[in-house]
């Protein structure tokens, strides 16, 4: 049996998590491999005392695993895109093989990280990067790879999916379930990261270059947070027969991808809607299989390591084999790989919620729905509630059907500019996911 030894860089929740798995199933993860797969090193600048490295070396210089003869592949787990992508390129230089969790490291570099992977024969793993321990970048890149990707759309953040889920159940406000989920370790002390769409953005990138074939394009995606979802919106969501989930979707059209992130609508009917808390779910759809449904734990130490170690696993058996026999970064020939084009958000198709403070007084629906109209907006249903005792404003909802987005922004314009039209108008963009 051949032996493959790793050095771990980062000793923190996931790379503990994965020192501790590979210590823990060990004899069976090498049954599975084919090979005797052994931490050789560990680079960390200090210890952690989750993880038993008595029989381990440690380097404190994380940057000396990439030239020692006993590491055939470096799994960097350190997290950031500047330390960590100087290490990765160096590693890559110095003919090691990558494994790696670091989703904003693949989506911001990763154009440039695997072409010198290529030139330099070896291979660059990220099955960890996006929705932690679900495999869904083995989904994409082999286990679909008879299917035309028409669209995905996923929960791919657990502190955004966390605060949604406790809005809906408990109608609390999005500033109240932020504070508990900094408290319950969900989101850091600045959340931003998270509840502003970035961490799922990274996470989308990944999985449309893998899904259509392009080049990762995180300049691209359109982004938008869920800090202005009022528990009211959920409320009416759930009314009619909706869910409030910030999804991150790619779609691939004739004119373009579409790469976007934001809070969506989606039927409470769908598998995904009934996805809570701090897991994370992804459909993908397929010409020939249909619709698919990944679902599990978006992050935690050994969810995650779980994927970290399937890719030392891969790696470690496609060692000594001709890179050409290996599975492509993105699942894709280099030479296979193209931009379509990603469309402004302005040219994206979705049907869209609405609500607006209006006036009680007649006139003010059709004033709405002829602006609607001329627009060539189809209106799908609308709710006018009764007003709050003593409000002289009322809450109208629309649900409208599938259109252009810059034909709503401009329809929303003339409403707000109508004098019986309070503020502004709340939209929201709804997403069917017909299989």
């Amino acid at each position: 049996m051949k032996s493959v030894n790793i050095g771990i860089c980062g000793l923190g929740t996931v790379g503990s998590g994965t020192f501790n798995v590979l210590a823990r199933n060990g004899a069976l993860i090498n049954a599975r491999a084919g090979c005797d797969i052994k931490v050789s090193v560990v680079g960390a600048r200090r210890d952690n005392a989750s993880c038993d490295t008595a029989e381990v070396v440690v380097e404190r210089d994380i940057f000396a695993l990439t030239s020692r003869p006993d590491v055939d592949i470096i799994v960097e787990l350190i997290g950031g895109t500047t330390t960590a992508k100087d290490l990765v390129l160096q590693a890559i230089a110095n003919g090691k093989h990558v494994v790696t969790a670091n989703k904003a490291l693949i989506a911001e570099y990763g154009n440039e990280i695997f072409a010198a992977a290529e030139q330099q024969g070896v291979s660059v793993a990220y099955e960890a990067g996006v929705a932690g321990g679900i495999p869904i970048i083995k989904a994409l890149r082999e286990g679909l790879s008879a299917n035309k990707i028409e669209w995905l759309a996923g929960i791919i953040n657990g502190t955004g999916n966390f605060i949604l889920t406790e809005m809906r159940d408990k109608g609390r406000d999005f500033a109240d379930v932020l504070a508990e989920a900094q408290e319950l370790g969900y989101a850091e002390a600045d959340p931003a990261f998270d509840v502003e769409g970035t961490d799922a953005a990274h996470k989308l990138v990944i999985l449309a270059s893998i899904a259509f074939g392009m080049p990762l394009r995180f300049d691209a995606v359109f982004t938008e947070g869920i800090t202005d979802i009022q528990p009211e919106d959920v409320v009416y969501a759930e009314e009619l027969g909706y869910r409030i989930k910030h999804l991150g979707i790619a779609k691939q059209r004739e004119e373009g991808v579409e790469l976007r992130v934001h809070p969506t609508l989606i039927p409470e009917r769908q598998l995904i809607a009934q996805v809570n808390g701090v897991m994370n779910a992804v459909m993908v759809k397929g010409d020939a299989v249909g619709p698919t449904l990944y679902y599990g734990a978006g992050a935690g130490a050994e969810p995650t390591a779980s994927a970290v170690v399937a890719d030392i696993v891969d790696v470690a058996r496609s060692i000594g084999c001709a890179a050409e026999n290996r599975v492509p970064a993105l699942g894709f020939s280099s030479d296979s790989i193209i931009d379509p084009g990603v469309l402004d958000i302005a040219d994206i198709e979705s049907a869209y919620y609405l609500r607006a403070a209006v006036l009680d007084q007649p006139g003010v629906l059709s004033s709405v729905a002829q602006i609607m109209s001329q627009r060539g907006i189809s209106i799908e249903a609308i709710i006018q509630k009764e007003p709050p005792a003593g409000a002289t404003d009322v809450p109208l909802i629309l649900l409208t059907n599938t259109t252009r987005e810059q034909n709503l922004r401009d329809a929303v314009e003339e409403i707000e500019a109508l004098a019986s039209v309070n503020g502004s108008v709340v939209k929201i963009r709804l997403e069917s996911l017909d299989t």
